[in-house]
């Protein structure tokens, strides 16, 4: 077993989802599979006995700041939380570069969300430690991207020659730029941009991809872009990031219910969303007549995130091959 001080080392950071290949992908997913044979177990593995993570979270998180502590102390470990702007040195005027290394030196790794996109790497930049991007701002949310491709995989049965549609906020929805980068991995990937003009995905971002050999196709409308997709990933409208003007360009247009589904979906499409879906809005981007649909795999998706999570840090820490 190691011991801390062999935890303790300058590892690799996880920023953004472009830093995983095809092969470290499905390297990572395969840990994740044991993963999951010893959550269903009720196995507590001791890999991370010792070991401190810096939950640093900056902006509002439940599913994903929880998912990372479970993973963390199902693999031994314990966990530190800070779990608002307001409660950390920051509020008194602390830089980001301080506050990384200070927090670095207490902790054996670091999760970190901030609403300012590059923020996480400007952290990273200053830690001792390895520090996983938990989501910053509009950027990038890596680790969802991760357990969102492992959802895939396991619902559809592969990651190669899939149409996926995005629908709804692309501009700001920072799962998606992710997921997006983690597809062109693989072969034959079609993506669907299903949104209104405002909030369609950059021009950069797409260009990025398609260079990367990846088709994607622009739409307004949900029909056109849902024909013959496996996979369809709702997202909700990030009215925290956006003008007045962009928040009242989602409609009832972009919603899809159980009758949308039966009309515009092949029988076997996977329907996605990264959670929260906002139901207290007039219009709710993913009906919650759709809960009893097997298609639905929203909650599979966030069961996913322990397996997904746990491999990670037992990778980032450099204790996979213990588990293996």
């Amino acid at each position: 077993m190691p011991t801390l001080y062999d935890l303790r080392r300058t590892g690799d950071h996880v920023i953004t989802a472009s830093q995983f290949d095809r092969d470290s992908l499905l390297d990572l997913f395969a840990t994740a599979r044991h993963m999951e044979g010893a959550i269903a177990r009720r196995e507590r593995m001791d890999v991370l006995e010792g070991a401190l993570l810096g939950n640093l979270f900056f902006e509002p998180s439940t599913r994903t700041r929880l998912s990372f502590d479970a993973a963390f102390q199902r693999l031994g470990g314990s966990v530190l939380d800070t779990t608002a702007m307001a409660f950390s040195s920051m509020a008194k005027g602390e830089s980001l570069h301080d506050t990384a290394r200070v927090i670095s030196g207490y902790v054996d790794v670091i999760v970190v969300r901030h609403p300012e996109r590059g923020s996480v790497a400007e952290f990273a930049a200053a830690s001792v430690v390895p520090v996983i991007n938990g989501g910053d701002g509009p950027g990038e949310h890596p680790t969802q991207a991760l357990l969102d491709l492992y959802t895939i995989e396991k619902e559809v049965g592969r990651l190669n020659g899939l149409v996926v549609a995005f629908v709804g906020d692309l501009r700001y929805g920072r799962t998606v730029h992710s997921l997006i980068r983690a597809l062109s991995n693989f072969d034959e990937i079609t993506v669907r941009l299903v949104a209104p003009d405002s909030l369609q995905l950059s021009d950069e971002l797409e260009a990025e991809m398609t260079a990367r050999g990846m088709k994607l196709t622009r739409h307004s409308s949900m029909p056109e872009g849902l024909a013959d997709a496996h996979v369809v990933y709702m997202t909700r409208l990030q009215k925290e990031r956006m003008s007045e003007g962009e928040r009242a360009s989602i409609s009832a247009d972009f919603v899809l219910n159980a009758k949308r589904v039966s009309s515009w979906c092949q029988d076997e499409i996977v329907i996605m969303h990264p959670l929260p879906r906002d139901s207290s809005a007039p219009v709710c981007e993913l009906s919650e007549d759709l809960d009893s649909d097997p298609r639905l795999a929203i909650f599979r998706q966030t069961d996913n995130g322990i397996p997904v999570r746990m491999a990670l840090f037992a990778h980032v820490m450099g204790v996979a091959q213990e588990i293996a």
